[in-house]
């Protein structure tokens, strides 16, 4: 399992800032203004050493009145929810009342929680977290989320106090499915319907499914593990307790399997939701199945209106494979195995360097890359980064400078050309140093007379 590391403190102390430059994205809203977030926000971390889930919440005025309650208690549930607590202060504004107040209601909890003076950038940082001593047990620490001062090492530091992230071992080389989705979307029936017998309870309520459940089985001698999530509905929706931990089942179990299968409700069509939800899958990197259930009860025309939507709605998701099919009656649920393989296939093939730096050249000769500051980006070679999703590291000079609109021609060459349909694919840039950077070639003496007469000649001239 992933640990979970939750952001808490009084509003606009830094928490979105935080959270955005942990999990290198631009999930959060960030602006100078306090009570910009309400809602809990999920995320995986990746700056560190291992992967992580943070919460990002909003922030906890004491004031009762308005949305503050309601906003409290999201922060309280992502505080059950986490494994870690890191409390953030304003180290320009200094200790306040609100922050004893907070670090008193933290102590209450008796989760470890790390002191974070943020907005340390321009002062001395141990002067900076002197005025906080005192509000918990250990030390503060000062950092500048803004600027990425100090972060990495701080959560390096909170990432060694906690056990190391465990994903769930293929056992006999499994490939293990993650069925995750909306409440009553239909999970439970598609995985009764793959696996030939009622393995999990299915029922035409909400929320039938309160953990996630494995469920081994075996087709055609090959073996496979699916994982039946509970569903993602809206928080505001969330009411009973045992509720509140989906969200972070359900990315613990993403993250613990190779292939995902996002099931969507033909009826209620693309939800919000569902659009965030798959932000969060592509993100992950794991092979995706889209999977639209619930398709024989609708009409021609309605059909037409709900493939039209999909691929407006959910555009980004195009190297998916994408299926109709009704869980219940088990019309096309016999074609998702085959997607399943050939996702799990093309995530973890091996991919030649030479290979791959021939599609590169031919993708530049047909397509030059932009100028930048009067100079051509050279792309140099490229090769195999990663697997699962594949990553193609391409070097060359200037690539830092590659704009988004490039890089998205190259991996649509790259997927087209090698067929890599099914999972995602990223494209990582490697700029080559200069060796001789800064180094000045020492002259011979023969060198230097040879320099004197020819300066004595442009003398004369002029």
């Amino acid at each position: 399992m992933l640990p979970v590391i939750a952001l808490v403190g009084r509003p606009n102390v830094g928490k979105s800032t935080l959270f955005n430059r942990l999990t290198r994205t631009r999930d959060a809203l960030v602006a100078d203004q306090p009570g910009l977030t309400r809602d809990r926000q999920y995320g995986v971390g990746r700056l560190g050493p291992s992967p992580y889930i943070v919460i990002d919440t909003g922030g906890l005025s004491g004031v009762r009145e308005g949305l503050d309650p309601l906003m409290e208690n999201q922060v309280m549930q992502a505080i059950e929810e986490a494994d870690h607590l890191l409390f953030l202060v304003d180290g320009r504004e200094g200790r306040n009342a609100s922050d004893e107040g907070i670090a008193e209601r933290l102590r209450r909890t008796g989760k470890p929680v790390t002191l974070v003076v943020n907005k340390s950038e321009n002062l001395d940082q141990h002067i900076a977290a002197t005025d906080f001593y005192g509000l918990t047990s250990n030390e503060p620490v000062a950092i500048a989320a803004a600027h990425g001062r100090g972060v990495k090492p701080l959560i390096e530091d909170v990432l060694s106090t906690l056990p190391p992230a465990t994903l769930p071992e293929e056992e006999d080389d499994r490939i293990r499915i993650a069925v995750v989705g909306r409440p009553n979307v239909g999970k439970s029936t598609l995985i009764n319907r793959l696996i030939g017998e009622e393995r999990v309870v299915a029922f035409d309520m909400p929320g039938t499914t309160r953990d996630s459940i494995d469920v081994p089985f075996e087709r055609d001698g090959k073996k496979y593990t699916l994982i039946d999530t509970a569903g993602v509905r809206k928080r505001g929706r969330v009411k009973e307790a045992i509720e509140k931990f989906s969200i972070v089942k359900t990315l613990q179990a993403i993250e613990g399997s190779n292939v995902v299968f996002l099931l969507i409700d033909a009826h209620e069509g693309i939800t919000e939701q569902d659009a965030h939800l798959a932000g969060h899958l592509l993100d992950s990197g794991r092979a995706l199945v889209v999977v639209v259930n619930k398709w024989d009860g609708l009409e021609q025309g309605e059909r037409e209106h709900v493939k039209t939507e999909l691929k407006r709605r959910l555009q980004f998701l195009d190297f998916a494979r994408w299926h109709f099919v009704s869980a219940l009656h088990g019309s096309g649920v016999g074609n998702l195995i085959e997607s399943v393989n050939k996702g799990y296939a093309n995530a973890m093939r091996d991919m030649k360097t030479s290979r791959l730096t021939e599609i590169l050249e031919d993708a530049v000769m047909e397509h030059q890359p932009p100028m930048v500051r009067g100079r051509r980006i050279k792309m140099r070679y490229a090769h195999q980064g990663g697997k699962n999703p594949p990553i193609i590291v391409i070097h060359g000079n200037q690539v830092d400078s590659v704009p988004a609109t490039y890089k998205r021609y190259l991996v649509k060459r790259f997927r087209s050309v090698l067929h890599l349909d099914g999972t995602p694919l990223r494209i990582e840039f490697k700029s080559g140093s200069n060796p001789f950077h800064g180094r000045k070639n020492k002259l011979t003496t023969r060198q230097v007379q040879k320099k004197k007469r020819l300066m004595k000649h442009v003398k004369k001239s002029k």
